[in-house]
């Protein structure tokens, strides 16, 4: 009691992390899904049951080592659990449970959507559809491109534009902003009324001035999360000088490898043509969040946020930490700069000890946020 309190959470009292709950089902079969990339994901398809108050039917199998490595067999009872208390999880099969009928897992040799057969590039567990005009590939490309974090198009969902695309309305990023034109088309058919087809297509419209990094981040180059798209943004300024860039320039910029660099550089190599049609159509490409501040313990470091910070909410020190140029990461490694810890930290402080990364508590935090102008 001595110890006092924050604004949230007793100093003097312990938090436990309970096991997550798990429940049994039957694995009914394993289907294969089409990335956007062409990655190919075989996913469980169990018996529905209810864990932590929802209905779980499916699960990601994440890859096909994934599926051998833990023994699953079609028909198997299994157990599963909410990865992080969200994501259902497959953890194991109840091998005591088996009666003998169970049919072994086969991994697909061809796309289960256009048949092309299916690669594996060395060095790597997952499979890939080449096919760049395979079906799947194409509508998950598209709504990528609409998303929250890319370019935030509300009112296009997925189910929306996957019908967009079966429709026929919209079969490349572009088409989006020709959905103008085909109004009168749209409302022919059901579910699309005048006031959802005018919100969408005003949104569409308010996307062409979206920020450079949005951009990056929904054209799809593979490898380019939201995080390396603002880096590349805040770097290069506009497209066309990033585009300009060769791969031994892009490897100078802070957690650009050969890899990634090969890849961006192939991308604007192969895709002129298509950010042209993006410039024509009205697209900003340059970077209208320019004019960020810098400071010393700031910009250009790396920061881990772990535990409970009762002055500021996570994504509060995130956006201030970003706003002055600091790069939030989840996981603690040799390259991180900064661990900033609150209560109950857990194993990412200890790392941070063991490779003696300075930490920052939650005074050392305010201390720096009151100086920044």
């Amino acid at each position: 009691m001595e110890l006092g309190s924050t604004a949230k959470y007793p100093k003097w009292a312990t938090a436990y992390k309970f096991p997550a709950e798990e429940v049994l089902t039957r694995l009914k079969d394993i289907i294969f899904t089409v990335g956007r990339t062409g990655r190919i994901t075989p996913n469980a398809i169990l018996e529905p049951v209810i864990l932590m108050g929802s209905t779980i039917s499916r699960a990601t199998l994440h890859n096909a080592n994934f599926v051998y490595s833990k023994g699953l067999k079609i028909g198997d009872i299994v157990a599963i659990k909410k990865a992080g208390d969200v994501i259902p999880a497959v953890t194991e099969a109840k091998l005591e449970r088996r009666t003998g009928n169970e049919k072994d897992f086969v991994m697909i040799t061809s796309c289960p959507m256009c048949d092309t057969p299916l690669e594996k590039k060395e060095g790597q567990v997952d499979y890939f559809c080449p096919n760049p005009n395979c079906p799947a590939r194409k509508i998950n490309s598209l709504i990528h491109f609409v998303s929250r974090d890319a370019m935030n198009i509300e009112g296009l969902g997925d189910e929306i534009v996957e019908e967009l695309y079966n429709l026929g309305f919209v079969k490349t990023i572009p088409d989006f902003y020709n959905l103008k034109t085909k109004k009168e088309q749209l409302l022919q058919f059901d579910g699309y009324g005048e006031i959802s087809i005018n919100k969408f297509l005003d949104n569409i419209e308010a996307s062409k001035q979206n920020d450079l990094a949005r951009v990056l981040y929904a054209i799809g180059i593979p490898g380019i999360g939201s995080k390396t798209a603002k880096v590349l943004a805040h770097r290069f300024k506009t497209m066309d000088l990033l585009m300009s860039q060769t791969i031994e320039e892009l490897e100078k910029i802070p957690d650009i490898g050969h890899t990634l660099a090969t890849n961006i550089y192939a991308y604007f190599e192969e895709n002129q043509e298509f950010i042209q049609k993006l410039k024509d159509i009205g697209i900003n490409m340059q970077e209208i969040n320019g004019d960020r501040k810098e400071h010393e313990l700031i910009t250009d470091k790396k920061f881990v946020i772990t535990g409970t910070i009762a002055s500021y909410t996570r994504n509060e020190i995130k956006a201030i930490l970003e706003s002055y140029d600091g790069i939030v990461s989840e996981s603690v490694s040799k390259n991180t700069d900064v661990v900033i810890v609150g209560d109950a930290p857990g194993s990412k402080y200890d790392k941070a000890l063991k490779l003696n990364i300075p930490i920052w508590n939650e005074e050392k935090l305010q201390e720096v946020f009151s100086k920044l102008s």
